[in-house]
């Protein structure tokens, strides 16, 4: 029986990929038989498509892992409630697999270009990587995204027939758009502005969510912003009475289900007048996944709002400048003696500079290993005060 079982699964597998995304894609979707392959030509997987393996070659990857304890937008110990970039990256790919599907784009695609979005943030948030792309300014300066990019196609060591992950050209484009979103007539495909829009979401309803558990703000503020006032409204209007944390939880899940329908609708009408007939032809017209003019007005005033009373909180200026300093003083410290640094980024700074090694190593490390690092280096000081301990 199992014999009859494995002859069965072996012989049919939809013959592979290409059968069932013929069978439940969208002609606009991009197909994994249209894939450009990848830098480092290998053989097809025998029974996962192109883009099945670059979901789990980036979930097995270190720097995924890492995501756990690196912060999404609050540093210091705030507490276990908050998101860290691992659960904001699992948000994003949830959100986005769900646009996906409802347009028969691929998911697959969709959800390994969530889940490498993020992978290039260092600790402590964008606290962090506005201290390194000062630190790297000379060196081309550091962003998250491009650094994502480093990962995947230098930094991880998983594979000895070639350096990175060797992921899809469609992956790493992707990746690459959010980098310069100026990308001339081509557009990105729809896995890739799904991704976009899913990030959108995610981090204007959650970031909302986590400062009202932090007690940085108060719900009846948020009520009098347009799009958090207009979706308590809609709870209302279905009888439901509720007040405090109940209504907090409905009127967040209201604001998903909101943008995503309000993006659903927009692309669907979109879709059905331009009669794509293939992912090359979408990319030829203008963005399709985005939300209509009345709801990206409202997010940008909730996105105003959490920037001067969330972003710029005492408290959370106060973590941030923390922070920022004991990542100075590390990366002037590593600078200065490189002999402080794992000899793996040792070797590395005689390819690309000692500069942007220690920038590699710093952005690798979770928030907690940055910290046990600055104690290691200078004990429990003031942060960006002291020298390293000339023992180490």
């Amino acid at each position: 029986m199992a014999a009859l079982a494995r002859d069965f699964f072996m012989g049919t597998r939809l013959s592979s990929t290409e059968e069932r995304e013929q069978a439940l894609l969208a002609p606009y979707a991009m197909h994994s038989a249209q894939s450009a392959g990848r830098e480092h030509p290998e053989p097809d997987h025998p029974y996962r498509g192109p883009f099945q393996r670059d979901r789990d070659r980036i979930t097995h990857s270190a720097a995924y892992r890492r995501l756990s304890c690196k912060t999404q937008v609050f540093t210091g110990e705030l507490g276990d409630y908050h998101r860290t970039r691992l659960t904001h990256t699992l948000e994003v790919a949830s959100v986005a697999r769900t646009i996906g599907r409802a347009l028969a784009l691929n998911e697959d695609l969709i959800e390994a270009l969530a889940l490498v979005h993020d992978l290039g943030h260092p600790p402590f948030g964008h606290a962090g990587e506005d201290l390194l792309d000062e630190c790297l300014r000379d060196e081309g300066g550091f962003s998250h995204n491009a650094q994502a990019l480093r990962i995947v196609r230098e930094l991880e060591t998983r594979y000895h027939d070639f350096p990175g992950l060797n992921l899809t050209r469609e992956v790493l484009e992707g990746q690459a758009t959010r980098i310069a979103h100026d990308t001339g007539q081509q557009r990105p495909l729809l896995e890739t502005q799904v991704v976009e829009a899913a990030d959108s979401i995610t981090y204007d309803t959650h970031d909302a969510d986590d400062a009202l558990e932090f007690g940085l703000l108060a719900l009846d503020e948020l009520l009098t912003i347009d799009l958090w006032a207009e979706a308590a409204q809609r709870v209302r209007q279905r009888g439901a009475a509720l007040e405090g944390g109940e209504l907090r939880r409905a009127v967040l899940h209201e604001l998903i289900d909101w943008q995503v329908s309000d993006l659903l609708d927009r692309a669907s009408q979109r879709l059905a007048e331009g009669r794509f007939d293939s992912a090359q032809a979408v990319r030829q017209a203008e963005l399709i996944i985005v939300a209509s003019e009345d709801l990206a007005a409202r997010k940008k005033d909730l996105e105003g709002f959490l920037r001067s009373r969330v972003y710029q909180h005492p408290s959370v200026l106060m973590h941030r400048r923390e922070a920022q300093a004991a990542l100075r003083a590390m990366f002037e410290a590593f600078v200065a003696q490189s002999e402080l640094l794992p000899e793996s980024f040792r070797r590395r700074s005689s390819v690309v500079g000692i500069r942007r090694s220690v920038g590699d190593y710093l952005a690798g490390m979770t928030d907690r290993f940055a910290w046990r690092e600055y104690k290691r280096l200078f004990g429990n000081g003031v942060p960006g005060l002291e020298t390293p301990k000339a023992d180490i």
